[in-house]
């Protein structure tokens, strides 16, 4: 007699290697991140970062378009991002800058580790509701900055000082908003544009092409500058985007009302209607 556990159908066991290859990668590049700023070697450490996103932009592509998305790599890759773009990225900053804050008396000497700690929470956060929200949401859109594009603010910055010949404490200031900035934005309700509707798979123009390659020399010319200068942008749209809806919707709010208010004065100069 068969039992009825030998015709439930059987899990499969193991993982996909592919995609899970490329998140393993995103998550080597984090932490070589950390232990180059440890070393105090800053420019590689923030080159890693920004390797590790375009490793985490392969991983579910590849999984997609070979088919091998699973829940173990969806998971593995919330915990290799964690990494990358959160600690990593909070690390290399208090390295940098932040931990100069130390010898600046009992309030100051807090404040430096408190604002790295906050930008990794609100990384862990950011991630932890991406999940919760997967599938429930408009694709075209981001809700808060992504951790990776906070994760490049904050890394291109460290990036583009060093380039420029400035240390941390010359910083000091401007690095501790980044940071906290960053980190807000990255758990705001602010929407970011996604460009998931990209398709790969189909044609698209050829000045599509043109844009990348033209794109790809820009970035080579100086790439400390142009990726902060871009990814800044990026992460200044959406408040800029959200405070044009407002002003959006106040314009519609009183037009209404001035509507409904010619509409009541034209009623009251034609006077009451005629008794029957």
């Amino acid at each position: 007699m068969i039992s009825e556990s030998s015709l439930e159908p059987r899990r499969p066991r193991g993982v996909y290697l592919l995609p899970n290859l490329f998140t393993t990668a995103a998550l080597f590049c984090g932490f070589y991140a950390i232990i180059a700023a440890l070393q105090n070697r800053f420019e590689p450490a923030a080159v890693a970062v920004f390797i590790a996103m375009v490793l985490d932009g392969l991983d579910g592509r590849v999984a997609r378009l070979t088919h091998t998305e699973s829940e173990f790599g969806a998971q593995y890759d919330s915990m290799a991002d964690l990494v990358s773009f959160g600690l990593a990225p909070a690390l290399i900053m208090y390295e940098w800058a932040l931990g100069s804050m130390a010898s600046m008396g009992p309030f100051l000497s807090k404040l430096g580790w408190l604002a790295a700690f906050f930008y990794t929470v609100m990384a862990a956060l950011r991630l932890a509701r991406f999940n919760v929200q997967l599938g429930s949401t408009d694709k075209r859109y981001f809700v808060g900055l992504p951790s990776p594009s906070a994760a490049a603010i904050v890394t291109g910055f460290v990036w583009f000082g060093t380039d420029l010949g400035l240390t941390g404490p010359q910083l000091l200031w401007p690095a501790l908003v980044v940071t906290v900035g960053a980190g807000a934005l990255m758990f705001s309700k602010i929407l970011y544009f996604s460009f998931k509707q990209v398709n790969l798979r189909g044609r698209v123009p050829f000045a599509s092409v043109l844009l990348v390659v033209l794109t790809l020399v820009v970035i080579s010319t100086d790439p400390p500058k142009v990726l902060f200068t871009g990814f800044l942008l990026y992460g200044l749209s959406g408040p800029l985007m959200y405070l044009a809806r407002l002003r959006q919707r106040a314009r519609r709010r009183n037009q209404g009302t001035a509507d409904v208010s010619d509409t009541k004065s034209a009623r009251d100069r034609d006077g009451p209607p005629p008794s029957p």
